[in-house]
């Protein structure tokens, strides 16, 4: 599909110009948190303290900052205590989104995320009224401009990735099974091949194309959600073309 763009695509290239260091910290700072309450702090034993540890690096955050949130996560010292939550509901012409948060105030978090997605021609619904449209999946993504098509089909399914899609015209995208991510990821490391982004996602099973004032409004809709503090992830199953997301952005500017 020709110039096509999903948020998963779309959102990395978003992130420099995104990436205010003092809300990227907070992020991060709360995902240490959670990891190291969930799953300790012995980074070794527990496989998301050391993702969300490589996350705080690559935004270089000082190491201070990632041993205080480790302890806060393990009471070691005091600190918020946050849960996780997850809101769902329906964007412009029915897209199905999907928000994980952490929070320390859950009806604070709740009004907040109802109130982005009214100004924004969606709606908040019903645990469970979209959360059959996504499964949990690896996903990658690396520049075209840093790898062959051919070569790197054959490398990350010799890895076990599921699938290398093309139709972003910019990204490669590649997509493994949960207990597969970890594996095709360093098997890309290893050789020197640069991710642009590596996470484990939620994948629609299915997608809405956008256009004209409800492509804007998505966009517009999944910015603000993703610039809420208490916002982890955002995922929908809008397609919005190339040239819709490039004018959208012009006129924001």
């Amino acid at each position: 599909m020709s110039g096509h763009s999903r948020w998963a695509g779309i959102k990395h290239k978003k992130a420099a110009a995104d990436a205010k260091r003092g809300k990227v910290f907070t992020k991060i700072i709360r995902e240490i948190v959670v990891a190291a309450r969930e799953g300790g702090g012995i980074i070794e034993n527990n496989p998301r303290l050391r993702k969300a540890i490589e996350m705080g690096r690559e935004a270089n955050m000082p190491q201070d900052n990632i041993k205080k949130a480790i302890q806060r996560g393990t009471g070691e010292i005091p600190g918020a205590m946050f849960e996780e939550i997850v809101y769902e509901g329906y964007g412009p012409g029915g897209v199905a989104v999907m928000v994980e948060g952490t929070t320390d105030n859950k009806n604070r978090f709740s009004a907040e995320v109802r109130n982005i997605f009214s100004k924004h021609g969606g709606n908040m619904g019903e645990n469970g009224c979209v959360a059959w449209m996504f499964s949990r999946k690896g996903y990658m993504a690396v520049e075209k401009s840093k790898a062959g098509e051919e070569e790197l089909m054959t490398l990350v399914l010799e890895l076990g990735a599921d699938d290398l899609k093309t139709d972003d015209e910019d990204v490669f995208e590649i997509i493994t099974k949960p207990e597969e991510y970890e594996k095709v990821k360093q098997g890309l490391e290893a050789k020197k091949i640069p991710l642009t982004t590596a996470e484990l996602s939620l994948e629609p099973q299915t997608y809405i194309k956008l256009e004209g004032k409800q492509a804007q409004q998505m966009i517009e809709l999944m910015d603000e959600l993703e610039a809420q503090d208490d916002v982890k992830n955002v995922y929908a199953n809008f397609d919005i073309s190339k040239e819709e997301i490039e004018a959208i952005e012009a006129n924001s500017n």
